[in-house]
């Protein structure tokens, strides 16, 4: 009997935890809204087209004025030569 009840006590402290991690993550998940940010990104490392190209990871050169990569919102006129907005190459 004393088998069984430390067993029981094990198992639904166990699955207390386990349901208190799955909530306390699902509330830790917050949606981060996010901008383009042109003119910081390093060689090939780019999200998407350029003035050039169609494709992701195509920048010639780091810093490129019309390569850009998504960040969060807030954060590219905060970095040195960052821009919201794209520079003809």
């Amino acid at each position: 009997m004393k088998y069984i009840n430390a067993t029981l006590i094990t198992t639904a402290i166990s699955g207390a935890l386990a349901l208190g991690m799955y909530a306390g993550g699902s509330q830790a998940a917050e949606k981060v809204e996010m901008e383009k940010c042109f003119g910081v990104v390093k060689a090939g490392k780019n999200d998407c087209q350029t003035a050039a190209s169609s494709c992701a990871g195509t920048a010639k050169k780091d810093g490129q004025k019309d390569a850009w990569i998504l960040i969060p919102k807030g954060t590219c006129e905060k970095i040195v030569g960052g821009s919201l907005a794209s520079a003809k190459k």
